[in-house]
């Protein structure tokens, strides 16, 4: 009879992050050892980080700090919500977060050469990947200076941690700009200012305009207006100075900032899986 009780693998599971038939594999292989559990779990662990490599993460979460004039955010990954919202993979991810901060990180790669106690960021994400038995990446991360940056995480559903998290950079009222995030999140813009919009997918706008108007009979005459119309209306989709604001739909983001005395510099937006 196995050397353990449910409480052993509960406790297992817990500090390991590793599903339960695995637990209980090691529990039997190690005759109820804990200590001896947990080495054959990560030894069978790290044999299997090449063969995850291939996996798909779907699930995840965003975390983000934002302090004074400088804020962070992060998004890694792994393949199941169950993984996503346990323990062990959310003090990893604040793990991530604060090295990400401490450094500045401008993307992910310098995050993961990044050394963090004794080890770089890669080789700790491969030790989680042993214990917890899944393929975790960091997928991004974004980092913003300003006069002000506030952050602003959002759940998509109550029993998983966060999934949408955004930061803004600027200046003026911090309210404002906390409203703003809470709207960025909400209506996904892409850039700030249309003039950030690539020339080409502008062009294409206009084809596709052009096209669609044709297809519907619009007379020839009226079709640089309402080409320019369409185009318009792209930019107020995807520009957030130009988007209606969440909370007042009759004013655009850009005239709100102007009317609290406040200016938005930059912002990052990220979505778990998008």
């Amino acid at each position: 009879m196995a050397n353990y009780t449910a409480a052993d693998i509960k406790a297992l599971r817990e500090s390991t992050g590793a599903g339960m038939l695995d637990v209980k594999k090691a529990l039997d292989e190690a005759d109820g050892d804990k200590a001896k559990a947990t080495e054959i779990l990560r030894v069978k662990g790290l044999k299997g980080v090449t063969k995850r490599e291939g996996r798909t993460t779907s699930n995840g979460l965003v975390r983000a700090q934002a302090e004074g004039g400088s804020g962070t955010l992060v998004e890694i990954l792994c393949e199941t919500d169950f993984v996503a919202k346990g323990e062990k993979f959310g003090e990893l991810a604040d793990r991530v977060l604060a090295q990400a901060v401490a450094i500045k990180a401008a993307d992910a790669q310098a995050l993961l050469d990044s050394e963090l106690d004794g080890s770089t960021v890669q080789s700790i994400l491969d030790e989680a990947n042993a214990t917890i038995g899944e393929k975790i990446e960091i997928k991004r991360v974004a980092t913003l200076e300003g006069d002000k940056v506030v952050s602003y995480l959002h759940k998509t559903s109550p029993d998983l941690p966060a999934q949408i998290g955004v930061i803004v950079a600027g200046s003026g009222d911090e309210q404002t700009l906390r409203d703003v995030a809470m709207h960025i999140a909400a209506f996904s813009p892409t850039v700030l200012i249309r003039e950030e919009v690539d020339a080409d997918t502008v062009a294409n706008e206009r084809r596709v305009a052009e096209a669609t108007a044709k297809e519907e009979g619009k007379p020839e005459a009226a079709l640089p207006k309402i080409i320019e119309g369409r185009v318009n209306g792209f930019f107020k989709e995807n520009v957030l100075l130009e988007q209606a604001f969440a909370k007042d739909a009759k004013k655009t983001v850009g005239k709100v900032a102007e009317e609290s005395g406040s200016q938005i510099a930059g912002f990052s937006r990220f979505k778990v899986g998008v």
